[in-house]
């Protein structure tokens, strides 16, 4: 427990910033499911476009460094491959 006011201070600030990074990677997840959701419907065209918007999302929150750059870079890569892997 806090016993400073600045300690008390910096607790409430700790316990907002968190919640901002949890939202933020909620929004992730979302997206990476969006892709999946998409390759596994087949429709390739719709997985691109899908995917051109969460490769948007997934390098925003790396920029933001919620997430590693290299664990954006593999996520991107592996959606990536699941995407090229479908039938045309």
């Amino acid at each position: 427990m806090a016993n400073t006011a600045q300690a008390e201070k910096r607790a409430r600030q700790a316990q907002a910033q968190r919640a901002h990074n949890m939202s933020l990677r909620s929004t992730l997840r979302t997206a990476v499911k969006k892709v999946r959701k998409a390759v596994v419907a087949g429709d390739k065209s719709a997985a691109q476009e899908v995917f051109r918007a969460s490769t948007a999302v997934i390098d925003s929150i790396a920029d933001k460094k919620i997430i590693h750059k290299n664990t954006a870079a593999r996520t991107k890569s592996r959606l990536s491959a699941a995407i090229k892997g479908m039938a045309a």
